[in-house]
């Protein structure tokens, strides 16, 4: 008899598992087992999870059905209970190695528009990555942008734009990695984008940009509101061959770069390069930004270097104008014609605040001493502007003020000064937070040679902390 009531049980269990009956039709059911051994068992909602292994065996995303799964009574109709684990959504490398995509289950990857790059989690999950392309949106939380046909390259004139929507309220920034980027040149004499140029547009503010930029990256502020933040190509002509692959993530407050901070590195040691930098290229002009660096436990200081002696190229070398001793002045660079033709013009001796593009090491004579002091140069055009100490505006012994080359631009980030005995150009600071100002002035021809404005190769090196 004990065997039949649990049999009968047993049989009613079943039934009401595969019957896709509402929770009132369940308890009903239930309700009308008097005449046996009636067990009540209460499955988890949707919101809840059941782990085994670190593994949610009911995922907590619910997914959206078609508006017509609707029964007589305008019920949502149940669906057959989804049985594919689903790892703890992290970041996942593919299986050719080469791209990052979210650890998932095969069937909300594939729900998701995501293709699977080999396993992940064990092999619960399958690394999914998520690619869009021109016309297209952005909206999961790490997804790769790339121009159509990538890797085919691009040898036509067109026009594409990809939005990148929030996908929680919670985002307020965006990583952008160009992890290949290649697209026309600014012109070689302006350093203007006045041919392929890409915007990206966030509210207010829009970022131009264009050239070769592989290997770069920008932290791009979101709206609080639901606006998308989007990237613009416009490119007229069929004389350039162009592809691009952008890798986008989008951030929460906790990973967030610093306010204003368009480029952000970790790490104790790395390197900064202007955007556009090439060996044979041109800086990109009208920037203004700040390149930033986190404060590593331990370290109170950092320090500069050009990558190579022919990596900081800004202008030509500055030259100097003194009152009625222009003609005494004399560029560094042999040939430099341009900078001293504008020495040499006409109201040129007596005018002490012209501003001339160019410098970074003081001019140098014969006897290879420096001509006039640096309060005497003269402003660079386009320039960057790296934080001094306090300490560096008193000169130590002395009560003189000592000297803060706060700007840097020209053939050389360092002046004579600032060389050691090897020759060898070496900037210290151990002011905070750590970032270096780029700031490029708008385009504008100063006839000089597309060598001097290659832009900015920087190594830097955390310090550590003095007892």
């Amino acid at each position: 008899m004990i065997f039949g009531h649990f049999a009968l049980g047993l049989l009613q269990f079943v039934a009401l598992v595969s019957t896709s009956f509402s929770m009132e039709a369940r308890w009903n059911a239930l309700s009308r087992m008097s005449s046996g051994v009636c067990v009540l068992i209460i499955f988890p909602l949707n919101t809840h999870q059941w782990s085994l292994l670190g593994l949610n065996l009911w995922p907590s995303q619910t997914v959206d059905r078609p508006s017509d799964e609707l029964d007589s009574n305008k019920n949502s109709i149940s669906r057959i209970l989804n049985f594919f684990p689903t790892p703890v959504q992290e970041e996942c490398l593919s299986q050719d190695k080469r791209r990052q995509g979210i650890c998932m289950n095969t069937y909300e990857c594939r729900i998701q528009r995501g293709k699977s790059h080999g396993p992940c989690a064990l092999g619960f999950g399958v690394c999914c990555i998520f690619t869009t392309s021109c016309d297209q949106e952005v909206q999961n939380n790490l997804t790769y942008v790339t121009s159509p046909g990538f890797p085919n390259l691009i040898d036509g004139p067109m026009n594409c734009s990809v939005a990148v929507r929030k996908i929680d309220r919670q985002v307020n920034q965006l990583r952008i990695d160009f992890v290949h980027f290649n697209i026309g040149q600014p012109n070689a004499r302006t350093g203007v984008c006045d041919e392929d140029i890409m915007e990206i547009r966030t509210g207010n503010r829009v970022i131009q940009m264009c050239g070769w930029n592989s290997g770069q990256h920008l932290y791009v502020d979101v709206n609080e509101n639901d606006q998308p933040v989007k990237l613009d190509f416009r490119l007229p002509t069929s004389l350039q061959s162009r592809m691009w692959e952008m890798r986008i993530v989008q951030l929460g407050f906790e990973q967030r770069a610093p306010t204003d901070c368009l480029q952000y590195y970790q790490g104790l040691n790395g390197t900064l390069k202007t955007l556009n930098y090439l060996s044979n290229g041109r800086f990109l002009a009208g920037q203004d930004y700040l390149l930033c660096i986190r404060q590593e436990r331990g370290m109170c200081g950092i320090s500069y270097a050009p990558c190579t002696p022919e990596s900081f190229r800004i202008g030509p070398r500055r030259l100097l104008n003194m009152n009625n001793t222009s003609n005494n002045v004399s560029s560094v660079e042999n040939g430099n014609s341009t900078a001293q033709n504008m020495a040499n013009s006409p109201g040129s001796a007596n005018n002490t605040e012209m501003d001339i593009e160019g410098s970074g090491a003081n001019p140098i004579d014969q006897d290879g001493l420096s001509n006039v002091v640096a309060s005497d140069q003269e402003r660079c055009r386009d320039r960057v502007l790296i934080p001094c100490d306090f300490e560096e505006f008193i000169t130590p012994g002395n009560n003189e003020a000592g000297i803060c080359n706060l700007e840097h631009c020209g053939s050389s980030l360092c002046d004579q000064s600032q060389l050691d005995q090897e020759g060898n150009c070496r900037v210290e600071t151990w002011a905070t937070p750590f970032r270096i100002r780029v700031a490029f002035g708008p385009g504008q021809d100063t006839g000089t040679t597309l060598e001097d404005n290659i832009g900015m190769c920087l190594l830097y090196e955390q310090l550590p902390c003095m007892e």
